[in-house]
Order: structure tokens, then C-alpha cells, then sequence
């Protein structure tokens, strides 16, 4: 209830930058402020009542049913985030329901008896059978009488495969005729992670990357995002870099990235890995790796587990950042140099998300992120509260970045990096619509080409090549024929030039939708064809047609 929410009592404007006592400020009232991802389920079939403007009685209902009907009337699709895998409580707790309906058995145990909490809070045991009729009859329930369009499991290595593909199985028996809604169109993706008391199938087939291959249920690809940003989103240096933030190319100071030597090595294997993304993560698809070498993707290394691991498109769900861990933007901050001016960094911001928006398979990009949307830094920010998760809608507000120190709860170990970052960098209104119109336009790109929606291993091995890739691979710059599109990635801080001989006396064009575009820096990029000659801008991704 409004009357109910607390508010900050500040004035989080007058701060500066870099300071800490916006987050004091704001984590004083975290817990009553109107601000929560809603993680923390009591019921999982109703709506969330502090989304409704009553809570009590049937406005939740019936407002939830509306905002459906309203969005998809504007062509839009809803996916729902669900988190069957964990509940707010348990055992006798106020906020337990199913442990108090029966002890013991909703939630998973451990060997001592205990409620395991690997997700964050008291596990389900979704492998027992009721636990699993639930989420069947939850989410059934959502697609009938909610008409959701998607559903995006939170956690869902948590969860056995077979509870997963029993929700398809559920779903694709929905018809319109019977149900009021073609269930065979409603999307299914998860976090296919690996970890936990479940860990390595420990207790079930968990419904992780590997083993959800081929289900047509997508899970998130973590091998490209890495290699795109640089490290992992829990190195205890930020300043890792990437692809995308100047790993070799426009390195940094951060000794973490090693040697010049070994930035050259690393960034070349990023390549290997982000190829393979664009595949759709195929573990079958066979190409030459930057060492020369004839692999396919499951033969490309991540972290000791294979890059590959789908078998088809669609398996794997690409993207560069979410709602966990830092924005793109807040991670660029942290790995780009620091004196890398605005106008770079939101041309960076583009070649990262193009890596995902022009892959085969399911993208995704986070809400805002075509905006520069930024966190101030904040790594984890489900109870921040407005102050930090807002989208600036109107860049006249700034994109978010410089509201001080984020929360410390989950970042104060990265302090010491952030502060002097909080009152450098900037981004301004043409930065912001800029990255927003160039964006769009690759997803325009993406959209309107068949090429970008192949269906199998084979049309992808048939259509989709690495032209250039070997040991004279250009480092930062992947060049990638698709049909009758060549796409250059150049990550660069140079203009690059990508001699295709094979396509020497062959018509390529800037591709129309760029051409026209909002974006005058990839006007500039050309193709001469006696030679198969593409030349590109520093930080551009440009597509070619014929």
C-alpha cells in the first residue's frame, strides 16, 4: 500500500558522484521502500500484490490479466520470470507455506536434516513428485488464465530435466480451441547452471546447459559473454578485460590482464569462444580456431568445460548482460581505460551487444542497456531501490551512472575501483540516443534477414563461416559470412581492413538498413571488390550485402 512504503529520507541529488551516502541512505528503508525483484515467493500462482494498486481482494487478478492484454495488443509479448526453485521460507516461519502444509517434503533437505539454500533462500525439491506437479499446474495455470507468453525459469539447474520438459509437454497440449491459447508458442529458457547440493547430476538429470541440448528449451550462454566483457562477473579485479573493453587492442592498467604477450593469446581464444556463440553455441559446428587448427565447438575451451554445448539453434540463448551482476555499461567503466572518451564507449557498448543480437538462436539484451543504462556500479541490485535500478528514459537525466557507491552490501570489496570512475565517466544524450539508433538498426538487420534464423546444425555449417579465422587472424576483429551478408566486428581503436580473396570480384554494399541509417561513423565503411576488400571503423560493426 502507498501509504505504507517508506521513502529515503535524503536528498540523494545533492551527493557528490563518488559518495557513499546515497546507499546509506537508501538501504535504510530497503526493506519498506515500493522496490523488490520479487524473489522471494509465498504463493506462485497468484500475482505479486505490491505490483497491484489494491492488494487485497481481486485487483492483483484482474490488473495482472489487463497489463497482459494491453501489451500484446501493442504486438508486444510477455515472459515471465518465475522462481519455482526456492521459497521465502521455512519451517514454521510466518512466511513458510508449503513446509508448514507438509514438513519435510517441499523443501530439499540435506543429510543432516537441514533445508539446503544453495539459490539463496530454502530450496523446493522439485523432484518429488508433488513439488513437480506444482510447477506443471503453476505455470499451465499462468499460460491459461494469464495468457503469458514465456515463461524464464529462474535457477533451472535446480530443477530436474524431466520437471522442465513435463512444463513443455503441459504447454504444447494447450490449444486454442480447448484452452484459449496455442501453449506450442509459448517460449521456455532458463538458467541452466551448475552448482549446488545438485551439482554434476548429483541427485536427478538437472535441467543445466549441457543437458537441456536439444529440448528446445534455451539456456543462457555464458562462453561468449565472457569473452566479450573480459573475465568473469566475480573476478575481485573488475578491470579484466575483453573483446568488447580492450583486451591487447586498448589495454588498461590492471595487472590482471597480464602480459602484452598473454593479452594477445587470451583475446584470440575470446575470438574462438564468440565465434562459437554466433553459431548458436553449436558443439557440432566444425570451423578453423585462431591456432589454425580444424575444431568444433564443444573442441573450444571454456574454463575446462566444452564452448559448444547446443545442437541446434535455439539450444542457447545469447547475451552480454542481465539483471545479474553489473550493466554492460558499469562493466565497460570498470575494463575500458579510463581515459576512453564517452563517444568510444558507447560505440564499445554496440560491438558488445552486436555479438549477441547477430547470433543464431535467442538474444537477449537487458531493459535500457541500447540506453547505456547504468547501476553506478551496482553488482546485485534486487533491493537498491529506484535510486539505482531506474531507466532514464530521457537522457537529458543521464543514463544512471554517478549516483554514488553502490550498495555495500555486495560491492564494497570494489570501492577502491569505483570511486575514481564515479566522477570521470560520462555519458551525455548523444551518446545515449546514438548507441540506442545504432543498436536498433542491427536489430532491424537481424529481423528482416532470413539468414539470422537458421533451423539446424547443418544450415549453419552450409551458411554461416569464418572466412579469415586461423593463426593470421586479426586480433580484435572477427569477420563473419553469413549467406550473402559479411559482418565485421572490429573491436578496434583503428580503422581495420579484411581482405576476403575467395570474394574478390563479387558486389557487397553497406547493408541498406545502415546505409540510411542513424549512425554516420559505419556510412564510412567500404568495400572494393577487385581485391574483396572490407573496411571498417574503429569500434563499428558493419554488415555487407550482396
Amino acid at each position: 500500500r502507498k501509504a505504507d512504503q517508506a521513502v529515503p529520507d535524503c536528498d540523494l541529488a545533492s551527493f557528490p558522484a563518488d559518495s557513499e551516502r546515497q546507499q546509506e541512505c537508501v538501504g535504510k528503508v530497503a526493506g519498506k521502500d515500493a522496490y523488490n525483484w520479487g524473489y522471494d515467493p509465498f504463493h506462485y500462482t497468484v500475482p505479486e500484490g505490491s505490483y497491484a494498486t489494491d492488494p487485497d481482494g481481486v485487483a492483483r487478478t484482474v490488473e495482472f490479466r489487463r497489463m497482459v492484454q494491453a501489451l500484446n495488443r501493442d504486438g508486444l509479448r510477455v515472459v515471465m520470470d518465475v522462481v519455482y526453485n526456492h521459497t521465502a521460507a521455512s519451517g514454521q516461519a510466518a512466511t513458510s507455506v508449503l513446509d508448514r502444509v507438509v514438513p519435510g517434503y517441499y523443501q530439499r533437505l540435506l543429510a543432516d536434516g537441514s533445508v539446503a539454500n544453495s539459490t539463496c533462500c530454502a530450496n523446493t525439491a522439485t523432484e518429488n513428485a508433488m513439488m513437480g506437479k506444482l510447477v506443471v499446474d503453476s505455470v499451465v495455470t499462468w499460460a491459461k488464465r494469464y495468457k503469458v507468453d514465456g515463461f524464464r525459469f529462474d535457477l533451472m539447474g535446480h530443477h530436474p530435466r524431466a520437471n522442465i520438459l513435463a512444463v513443455r509437454k503441459a504447454l504444447d497440449a494447450l490449444t486454442l480451441k480447448k484452452d484459449g491459447v496455442d501453449g506450442r508458442k509459448i517460449i521456455l529458457y532458463g538458467e541452466g547452471w551448475n552448482f549446488g547440493e545438485v551439482a554434476d547430476d548429483a541427485r536427478f538429470v538437472q535441467a543445466t546447459q549441457k543437458n537441456m541440448a536439444g529440448t528446445g528449451v534455451a539456456t543462457f550462454s555464458d562462453r561468449a559473454r565472457d569473452a566479450v566483457r573480459g573475465g568473469t562477473p566475480f573476478d575481485a579485479d573488475p578491470g579484466v578485460q575483453g573483446f568488447a573493453s580492450g583486451l591487447y587492442t586498448d589495454p588498461n592498467t590492471s595487472p590482471a590482464n597480464g602480459t602484452k604477450e598473454e593479452q594477445k593469446a587470451r583475446l584470440l581464444h575470446y575470438q574462438d569462444l564468440i565465434k562459437v556463440g554466433l553459431t548458436g553455441n553449436l558443439a557440432k559446428y566444425r570451423f578453423t580456431d585462431t591456432g589454425g587448427n580444424e575444431v568444433s565447438g564443444a573442441q573450444v575451451d571454456y574454463n575446462g568445460a566444452p564452448a559448444g554445448y547446443a545442437d541446434a539453434p535455439g539450444d542457447a540463448l545469447a547475451y552480454v548482460d542481465a539483471h545479474d551482476n553489473e550493466s554492460l555499461f558499469d562493466a565497460l567503466a570498470y575494463k575500458l581505460p579510463k581515459g576512453t572518451s564517452a563517444g568510444d564507449r558507447a560505440r564499445m557498448q554496440v560491438v558488445a551487444m552486436a555479438t549477441a543480437a547477430l547470433s543464431q538462436g535467442p538474444a537477449l539484451s537487458q531493459a535500457g542497456s541500447d540506453l547505456l543504462r547504468s547501476k553506478s556500479l551496482d553488482r546485485n541490485s534486487f533491493d537498491s531501490g529506484d535510486w539505482f535500478n531506474a531507466i532514464h528514459w530521457d537522457c537529458a537525466d543521464g543514463n544512471g551512472f554517478g549516483r554514488g557507491l553502490p550498495p555495500a552490501a555486495d560491492n564494497q570489496s570494489k570501492w577502491d575501483y569505483a570511486r575514481p570512475l564515479l566522477t570521470t565517466v560520462k555519458a551525455g544524450c548523444p551518446q545515449i540516443t546514438g548507441a540506442s539508433a545504432a543498436y536498433r538498426d542491427l536489430l532491424r538487420i537481424r529481423t528482416t534477414e532470413k539468414a539470422f534464423n537458421l533451423a539446424t546444425t547443418a544450415q549453419v555449417q552450409d551458411h554461416l563461416s569464418f572466412p579469415l579465422s586461423g593463426k593470421d587472424e586479426t586480433p580484435g576483429v572477427i569477420t563473419m559470412k553469413l549467406g550473402d551478408l559479411v559482418i565485421v566486428f572490429n573491436a578496434t581503436p583503428e580503422q581495420q581492413q579484411q581482405h576476403i580473396s575467395a570474394l574478390a570480384g563479387t558486389p557487397y554494399t553497406l547493408h541498406p538498413v545502415q546505409a540510411t541509417g542513424s549512425d554516420d561513423t559505419v556510412k564510412s565503411a567500404s568495400y572494393t571488390a577487385a581485391s574483396g576488400t572490407f573496411t571498417v571503423p574503429a569500434r563499428t560493426v558493419a554488415v555487407f550485402t550482396r
